[in-house]
């Protein structure tokens, strides 16, 4: 009977980074974390090996797994002075999975787990804080219903939009406690009509659900075609990583946001990332909410406004150790995860992070000039078969263009196409030879086969660390997200770039170096290869045994 728990926290753990096999990739960073000394919130794995005994064995777990997990949660309960299950001192959970390879956003996560109606008053008199308890009572029930139950997670957006509109809000975080009370009430029923049943209450109950639906999700469809499209293996399996929940949604003083040691467009050795004040992580990945930037100054050393490092400069001075920190220890440029819990730090996750051709060029170079990774360790980092992303055109500067709106500048490249507005007519376009834009409000994991499919991916929400520009950046498609001057309305096939009115099917250029789109196609040119590209090249015929 083998170990299927492995804990984490505290300074210590039962794992390491070279546990990746076992642990997954999430599930092995955590630990290592914990190891070198990183503020991580306790939790703990549950191995790959539960996962092939899943699917080998009906759905079924290993019979020790349930002792297990009872032993690992009473541990976290003395970890986090919390108890699971309480009415009046809940331990919320956090449910994610962690392959071995890195798959943004295609598996499913369930954060605020444990919450209860009678659990969200306890957290509400604890915290003294009705508003923060009942907006993560309504994400809880929205993710935990979406991803357990099968329930449209457009109904609970659309109840939510309701809300705003009949109280004449404009952002989630207008919401106060009373309209949160009636969002939980309506979602509640939503859950009902749906289901035919009312909301679990039973915290056992949510976790055992939860994990199955981790499970399970390993087989969905965007998790099959991602796997597909970057050689993953079927058999590697995912753990879940179940951890306390830390919250930057409690207030002003609490932030969530996602970080890169480098930046994954060019390679540029500057710190690079967004946040949000008093959200959840969520809302950064998915592109709910279109975030800050961490430092105060951009690429080109332009001042910035409300970035992290001028809002809450002790947390942003931290954050920027632990970059250091953490890029050393990898010898990689790392992907990080973290949130501020009245002004605490804390770490979520740490990868390598995806980046562009152009930028992959450049990191390798530059750490092995710096001493951090030898020059073969260089060349056999950047993968041959990125390197056609170094041919992205550029737009032709003698030409004169009509720039009819601008968004961020997520992931280099300049292309024209239609556009289209959903995955499935992006497929069946460029499966007859067209060239697409795929413009969506925001992109989900459900969107992989259409981003894979398009020339190109233009989203009104989110920032340049949203699902939309990983994936982008990871696929080499030219990518603008954020562009707020633009509205979609997919009933009549239109986009409303500012006043202007433009139907699906009508050419547009991209520029996912500038973020600026343009009305019809734009003549481009292509580029001269960097120094860093011909430093490589040098470095690799000194190395490669065939002429």
């Amino acid at each position: 009977m083998g170990k299927y728990v492995f804990n984490f926290g505290e300074g210590r753990s039962d794992g390491n980074a070279e546990m990746r096999d076992i642990l997954g990739g999430k599930g092995a960073n955590l630990a290592e974390m914990c190891d070198i000394g990183l503020p991580v919130p306790p939790g703990f794995t549950i191995s790959t090996d539960v996962c092939s005994y899943f699917y080998d064995n009906q759905y079924k777990y290993p019979e020790s797994l349930v002792h297990e997990i009872d032993k690992a949660i009473i541990l976290l309960e003395k970890r986090t002075n919390k108890k699971f299950g309480s009415d009046n001192n809940p331990l919320l959970l956090s449910i994610r999975s962690g392959s071995r390879a890195s798959m943004p956003g295609m598996m499913d996560t369930i954060l605020n787990l444990g919450l209860n109606d009678k659990a969200t008053k306890g957290l509400s008199l604890l915290t003294n804080n009705e508003r923060f308890a009942f907006d993560c009572y309504r994400r809880f029930i929205q993710m935990y219903s979406n991803v357990v139950l099968d329930v449209d997670h457009g109904l609970f957006e659309d109840a939510l939009e309701d809300i705003k509109i009949e109280f004449g809000l404009e952002l989630d975080t207008d919401l106060e406690a009373q309209h949160l009370k009636k969002l939980v009430k309506i979602f509640k029923e939503i859950v009902k009509n749906e289901t035919s049943k009312p909301f679990p209450q039973n915290p056992k109950i949510q976790i055992w659900k939860a994990i199955g639906a981790v499970f399970s999700s390993w087989m969905n469809n965007r998790a099959v075609t991602y796997r597909k499209l970057n050689n993953i293996p079927t058999e590697w399996g995912t753990a879940v990583n179940i951890q306390s929940m830390v919250f930057g949604n409690m207030g002003n003083d609490c932030a969530t946001g996602v970080a890169f040691t480098r930046n994954p467009n060019t390679g540029k050795n500057i710190f690079y990332g967004e946040y949000l004040i008093n959200a959840q992580g969520e809302d950064v990945v998915a592109g709910i909410r279109t975030p800050q930037p961490l430092t105060a100054k951009d690429d080109d050393n332009k001042n910035v406004s409300q970035s992290m490092e001028e809002v809450l400069p002790v947390n942003f001075g931290q954050l920027n150790e632990m970059r250091k920190k953490l890029e050393n220890h990898y010898k990689e440029m790392q992907d990080i995860e973290f949130t501020i819990q009245q002004g605490k730090l804390y770490l979520l996750q740490t990868r390598n992070g995806k980046r562009t051709a152009e930028a992959s060029v450049r990191i390798s170079v530059e750490m092995a000039n710096e001493g951090t990774i030898t020059k073969k360790e260089a060349i056999l980092r950047v993968n041959p078969e990125s390197l056609n992303q170094l041919l992205h055109p550029t737009l032709d500067p003698l030409v004169k263009s009509n720039c009819i709106a601008k968004g961020m500048p997520a992931s280099p490249g300049a292309v024209s196409g239609k556009i289209v507005l959903n995955s499935e007519d992006a497929e069946k376009r460029a499966a007859s030879g067209e060239k697409v834009i795929l413009v969506r409000l925001e992109t989900s994991p459900e969107d992989i086969s259409g981003m894979h499919s398009a020339a190109g991916i233009l989203t009104a929400r989110g920032g340049m660390t949203s699902h939309a520009a990983v994936v982008a950046r990871g696929m080499g498609r030219a990518c603008i997200t954020g562009a707020n001057d633009i509205r979609i309305d997919e009933k009549i096939d239109t986009v409303y770039f500012g006043d202007r009115i433009v139907k699906t099917g009508t050419d547009i250029t991209i520029d996912g170096s500038t973020g600026n789109i343009f009305l019809g196609i734009v003549s481009t040119i292509y580029p001269k290869m960097s120094k860093y590209f011909e430093t490589l090249m040098k470095w690799a015929d000194k190395e490669r045994r065939m002429k």
